[in-house]
């Protein structure tokens, strides 16, 4: 289904399954979204940085509190997801971490060679001792680009769960020449340096979950009642929200320790980076509707022994690239992959032009995909086999509808259609809204209540509205 609700695949459902899904959409409606999310992921930049590892709690989308230890920037407050880094390839990247918990804790990097300094020896690598005094030093060159994780090395049976994770993100030194991040010059952002991971947008989907149980035991401080063998989560986060928390602006004011969201935001054909992290102890069949994804890395490495184009709406991409509508995401696993909406297959004008519209798929606007032979418009980027063909079906008088808060009262990409009052509102440009969420049914819930869990909303909306 397509449109201004929730995406299934390529195809138009039935209208009843239409209804069905604008009526569910209302059980998100709360307060309005007013930012999607940025064309660059937020973070801490430079090759310096100070982490203090400290308690606090976090809010979940049913209303409840949990007790976490996190990281925190400096003597900011704590987070969770733990600042995510954001560095430069080949940058000597030092982080230094200080304990305010009741235990001692550390940072493990997987996939650099870390030398760490000061501190008192642990287990995996040294340790910041529970003293809130004593620091330890974590350095590595960050040889390589790509989507890394850093959790806590101690004890991370615990640890871990309690929210001691984050995102490490390592921009390539250049595509040929120097890569510019700024809005103004998107085409030139690569996510390793090559065409293949070249990318309009970006977004990071870190997946974690909880056994609240464990966190309150673990704030009476009665460690030695802690098990793992009957772990049994009941709240999943991406980014450290659960939904519909994930679709709020980043950085509101009642989530002062969750501040980063997860709220995808594209235009047709542009290519979306998705940088997701499995920073929990369970693997997530994290699903994306609309189109496949190419998942072009794993674990920091391209998966490439060269490079090939497959389609023309994808472009060029690594040979050993898998096409998915679902990532298993598995423990302490990062995959990048490239998202691309086209409209492909539709059945009908997108933007519902009528008969005798000009000055779209004619000559001077077309252009060819290679790999099909298909036209599509180079403006609105419709494909011209649906230019100008009618909606299939009929929509039903409104006051036989119910309406939900992504619906723009049209199914036509960047047409607002007038609604009842107090309807919509979290779609100012009209886009096409698909829900992306875990394929495992529970997870969708905030301890047995859905809509919630690991679930948000990305939404599609015309080049012409940018």
């Amino acid at each position: 289904m397509t449109g201004n609700t929730f995406g299934k695949c390529l195809t138009p459902a039935p209208v009843a399954i239409f209804l069905v899904m604008l009526t569910a959409l209302l059980l998100l409606a709360a307060p309005a979204w007013a930012v999607h999310g940025n064309a660059t992921i937020e973070g801490l930049t430079g090759t310096s940085f100070t982490l203090t590892a400290k308690d606090g709690y976090i809010r979940t989308g049913d209303g409840g509190s949990v007790y976490i230890w996190g990281y925190a920037d400096g003597f900011n407050d704590v987070q969770y997801p733990g600042p995510t880094l954001i560095v430069n390839q080949g940058s000597t990247i030092d982080i230094t971490l200080t304990s305010r918990l009741p235990q001692a804790t550390s940072i493990v990097i997987p996939g650099f060679e870390v030398t760490a300094t000061g501190g008192v020896p642990g287990t995996l690598t040294r340790e910041a001792p529970a003293d809130q005094v004593t620091s330890v030093t974590y350095s590595f060159t960050a040889d390589r680009p790509g989507t890394f994780l850093y959790s806590s090395g101690t004890n991370p049976d615990l640890q871990v769960e309690m929210g001691l994770v984050g995102a490490i993100i390592v921009r390539p030194t250049d595509i040929g020449n120097p890569i510019v991040y700024d809005q103004l010059t998107p085409s030139t952002w690569s996510a390793y340096g090559d065409t293949s991971s070249q990318y309009d947008h970006e977004y990071l989907f870190l997946l974690t979950e909880m056994d609240p149980r464990i966190h309150e035991l673990a704030e009476s401080g009665r460690y030695a009642e802690i098990t793992t063998h009957d772990y049994f989560p009941v709240y999943w986060f991406i980014n450290g929200r659960t939904g519909p928390d994930t679709m709020l602006p980043a950085h509101v004011p009642w989530l002062p320790t969750q501040p980063y969201n997860c709220f995808p935001l594209t235009s047709v054909r542009d290519r979306m980076l998705m940088r997701v992290i499995g920073a929990g102890r369970e693997a997530h069949p994290f699903h994306t509707h609309a189109n496949n994804f190419d998942q072009i890395a794993r674990d920091g490495w391209l998966m490439e022994g060269g490079a090939v184009t497959r389609t023309a709406e994808i472009g060029t991409i690594p040979d050993l690239a898998l096409s998915n509508f679902t990532l298993n995401t598995l423990p302490g696993a990062t995959y990048d992959t490239i998202f691309t909406w086209t409209g492909r297959g539709l059945g009908w004008d997108m933007y519902g032009h009528p008969s005798g519209t000009t000055g779209i798929c004619e000559a001077g606007t077309i252009a060819t995909d290679p790999t099909t032979g298909l036209d599509y418009d180079i403006n609105t980027h419709e494909f011209c086999e649906d230019h100008m063909k009618p909606f299939p079906t009929v929509l039903p008088f409104q006051g036989d509808l119910a309406f939900g808060a992504f619906y723009s009262g049209s199914p036509y990409l960047g047409a607002a259609g007038s609604l009842p009052p107090g309807e919509g509102g979290n779609n100012p440009n009209a886009g096409f809204a698909f829900m992306w969420h875990s394929h495992n049914e529970k997870e969708l819930t905030n301890n047995d209540i859905f809509p919630g869990g690991m679930m948000t909303m990305m939404i599609v909306e015309s080049p012409l509205s940018n």
